[in-house]
């Protein structure tokens, strides 16, 4: 089945509401170019530099998503073009995006990555943390960071009742979060491998990759 075959086929199962980002990381120009085809204009990277050189020759109407870890020191790389920022992890990370997205005289869409998933190998925020740093955006600290809403990544696990809870658990959260604000309005949860469960606990951005563009390449 062809990239623009299996994209229809995922789109048909989103309900109104729900973004598809197409996770493109390690994938070519000429495979994006498939799907942008095909009508889709909403990529995911997560890595800067290949995100950067994507950028540089593709179609300018492209929606850019930096999904994966971002390191402070590589901001100022995409702080001019990124669409939203998904996994920012800590206080020290939102305030160099603040820097960097004043310097380049723009409002930043940010989401608060939170840390659901039982491996500790995962990023993101505890509800402490999370609790904290909003308190610091609400109070106008970050003036080029607009927050939009929280990302997080399920335990990887067959346990389908785990993973629902952990998505349960982000949504009341996020509905916490953002009560009284039409701004705070993205929760991205769902890969591939979960993205209906996801979506039917919530989930307003999904994240799929190897269902879209097949197994992902080696760097």
């Amino acid at each position: 089945m062809s990239i623009s075959e299996k994209l229809q086929q995922i789109v048909k199962t989103l309900p109104p509401g729900v973004t598809l980002v197409a996770v493109s990381k390690t994938k070519s120009e000429d495979d994006i170019m498939k799907a942008y085809t095909a009508g889709q204009r909403v990529f995911g990277e997560n890595k800067v530099q290949e995100l950067v050189g994507k950028w540089e020759v593709l179609p300018k109407d492209i929606q850019w998503h930096m999904i994966g870890h971002l390191q402070r020191n590589k901001v100022k790389y995409i702080a001019g073009f990124v669409t939203l920022i998904h996994g920012v992890d800590s206080l020290r990370l939102l305030r160099e995006i603040n820097k960097r997205a004043a310097q380049a005289d723009r409002i930043q869409d940010c989401l608060l990555q939170v840390h659901i998933a039982s491996e500790s190998t995962k990023f993101g925020f505890d509800q402490a943390e999370i609790a904290e740093a909003m308190e610091i955006i609400k109070a106008k600290q970050l003036p080029n960071i607009r927050v939009r809403g929280l990302m997080g990544m399920a335990t990887f696990t067959e346990d389908q009742a785990q993973v629902r809870g952990e998505f349960r658990f982000l949504k009341s959260l996020f509905d916490a979060l953002g009560k009284g604000d039409e701004t705070f309005n993205i929760l991205s949860m769902g890969m591939s491998g979960d993205y209906l469960l996801a979506i039917e606990e919530g989930s307003t951005m999904v994240r799929l990759g190897s269902s879209i563009f097949g197994s992902r390449n080696t760097p």
